[in-house]
């Protein structure tokens, strides 16, 4: 499954980036797959590891603040692995062949 993530503290300063880096060591120690852009965080796993993840991801930034918003997309498809990267390799070899 692909999980795609966001975690926000609420109730500190205006600049969360530091707190947001905490929850991205946290998925990068994981050892699951995994990507980081400007809105969420992407990991593939099991069930079980990748909300294992999310947790501690959201508890790592609640230690900094008062409370925490967590927002969650997931992709639900047993037995298929590779998606974190096959997906977007799908759309550029699309893109590539309706280039001018």
């Amino acid at each position: 499954m692909l999980v795609a993530f966001s975690v926000t503290p609420i109730g500190v300063s205006e600049s969360v980036g530091d707190l947001v880096a905490e929850a991205v060591r946290v998925v990068r120690a994981s050892g699951l797959p995994n990507r980081t852009d400007a809105m969420f965080t992407t990991i593939e796993g099991e069930w079980d590891e990748c909300f294992a993840v999310v947790k501690q991801a959201v508890e790592a930034v609640g230690k900094g603040g008062h409370r925490v918003s967590v927002s969650i997309k997931a992709d639900v498809r047993p037995g298929v692995t590779g998606a974190l990267t096959a997906k977007v390799a799908h759309i550029e070899r699309a893109l590539g062949e309706s280039a001018p």
